[in-house]
């Protein structure tokens, strides 16, 4: 039944290739990625890979394309998650504790950002969140603070990536209290 429904929407199966593609590439990482795995990931024949993408690197960038888009999707609900509750080191914090605990998040990240080390097309993708993530900061805390920011929360995220456990949220506030918040001239 799934192959006639296929058959009949092509851009459904178009779709399901796209995604087993990218299922792909979080797994094993761009460079293992063959038209016969994503074929067998989902469930089509050899063919149909090719009949869809002229090349690999055709199916490679629209596989990255959809996790970009789906980082982009996670970014824009934090977005709307800390505009309601204040661009504040505590909502920040918060936010970024609970999304350390979703695993396809951070793999998805890693696998974006480690393909984006070695291909400049994907470099570009792949900074477009932390542009948006600096954009919605930037209002509340300055360019300079909201810049310092998003590099704190990418190091939070690749810390993740290689540590058993998650930081802490105290350490995580602590960290974007630091950043955030501009020393009086007692202080300094």
């Amino acid at each position: 039944m799934s192959e006639m429904r296929r058959r009949r929407d092509p851009e459904a199966r178009r779709r399901e290739i796209i995604r087993a593609a990218a299922e792909l590439i979080v797994e094993s990482g761009v460079d293992a990625l063959t038209h016969r795995k994503v074929a067998a990931r989902a469930e089509v024949p050899l063919g149909a890979t090719t009949q869809y993408f002229d090349t690999l690197d055709d199916l490679r960038d629209a596989a990255l394309q959809e996790l970009v888009h789906e980082i982009e999707q996670r970014v824009e609900a934090t977005r709307i998650e800390v505009e309601a509750a204040g661009v504040t080191p505590e909502a920040l914090a918060r936010l970024i504790h609970a999304s350390l605990a979703d695993a396809h998040a951070l793999e998805t990240d890693r696998a974006v950002v480690t393909a984006a080390v070695h291909d400049p097309r994907v470099r570009d993708l792949a900074r477009r969140w932390s542009d948006e993530v600096v954009g919605f900061i930037a209002p509340v805390h300055g360019l300079d603070r909201a810049r310092a920011a998003a590099v704190f929360i990418d190091g939070i995220v690749w810390h993740a990536q290689i540590s058993d456990e998650p930081l802490d949220e105290r350490l995580i506030r602590d960290g974007l209290t630091g950043i955030l918040t501009p020393r009086t001239a007692a202080s300094a």
